[in-house]
């Protein structure tokens, strides 16, 4: 399985002629999830094909460049006969269902949940979840973390030896199942070597660089922050509470993360990237500059045994 990225909208605070307002598709395991959710992005996504079934939105904070897309997709999902519930998560959750009411959406033919969000709440999927973690920003708001579950590599070997044949029970116990053979029970755990850690995606939304980013995104995979400005505007970074490139980059290479991507971008910068660009990678090599439509995909390497799930306690 392979996580899939899309970026619908990396534009800061308002639309340029090439950047939608903060929104981010993500597919994995059949799940379908937006991050942010700004204006247009239902435009956004019959553009980049994403179709509109998705079952879960997770908001970073209330100030309408990251929600206000909310109200025409959701018109739109009602017009194409939508039944299934749409589960949406974001920190000041009474805001939104006031809203909601005031605009009919309680009379719609598929249900409308909206869930208050706090930091280190997390919503489970199969085999993965999404845990939400406290930034700084002007308002009360929100990062995301997509975790996916650790997994146990099935070893034929370890099989062998305690004498089961190849077949349905090698299946049954890479799968996480227990078998009886022989009149003994064989756990997942006896035919196992070592754990795959599962990947990791972050995503600050608006914030300045603040530890518990720094905590949560250790040995991301990829992680998507805020990239307003460069530091030759380092105050206005600190009083509108967003962050600067080289703090993005200062961020990815404490947290040990593999690639930064930069986001929420400036309006000033819209049509030339490079300087957000070069001030990152002076301090952080492998990073990237989002732009509307960007897509990346996380795939694991080819490992030749199987694999099962389990969800790490943290």
């Amino acid at each position: 399985m392979e996580f899939k990225i899309t970026f619908l909208g990396t534009s800061g605070t308002v639309p340029t002629t090439e950047r939608n307002p903060s929104s981010i598709f993500v597919s994995f395991g059949g799940e379908k999830l937006l991050l942010d959710c700004g204006e247009g992005t239902q435009r956004q996504m019959m553009k980049a094909k994403t179709g509109f079934g998705i079952g879960s939105i997770f908001i970073t904070h209330m100030h309408t460049d990251h929600f206000i897309g909310l109200f025409g997709l959701i018109e739109s999902m009602s017009l194409n006969g939508r039944e299934r519930p749409l589960h949406i998560y974001c920190p000041e959750a009474e805001f939104l269902r006031l809203l909601f009411k005031s605009f009919g959406y309680d009379n719609l033919d598929f249900k409308i949940h909206v869930h208050d969000m706090k930091d280190g709440d997390s919503v489970r999927f199969r085999n993965f979840k999404v845990m939400a973690f406290e930034t700084e920003h002007i308002v009360k708001s929100l990062g995301y973390a997509i975790i996916e579950d650790s997994k146990y590599r099935f070893s034929p070997e370890k099989a062998e030896n305690l004498g089961i044949p190849p077949g349905p029970l090698y299946k049954k116990l890479a799968e996480g199942e227990s078998i009886v053979f022989r009149g003994r029970v064989i756990r997942p755990g006896d035919v196992t070597e070592g754990v795959v850690r599962g990947r990791k995606i972050v995503y600050t939304g608006d914030t300045r660089p603040v530890d518990r980013i720094a905590e949560v995104a250790r040995n991301a995979d990829v992680l998507i922050h805020d990239s307003s400005f460069t530091s030759e505007i380092q105050d206005w970074a600190e009083i509108t509470k967003h962050s600067t490139a080289r703090e993005a980059a200062e961020m990815a290479r404490k947290a040990g993360v593999k690639l930064l991507i930069l986001t929420h971008i400036s309006a000033r910068y819209s049509k030339d990237v490079s300087a957000l660009l070069n001030e990152a990678r002076e301090v952080f090599e492998n990073v990237e500059v989002a732009e509307d439509f960007f897509q990346i995909s996380l795939n694991r390497n080819n490992l030749r045994q199987k694999e099962f799930y389990f969800e790490e306690q943290t």
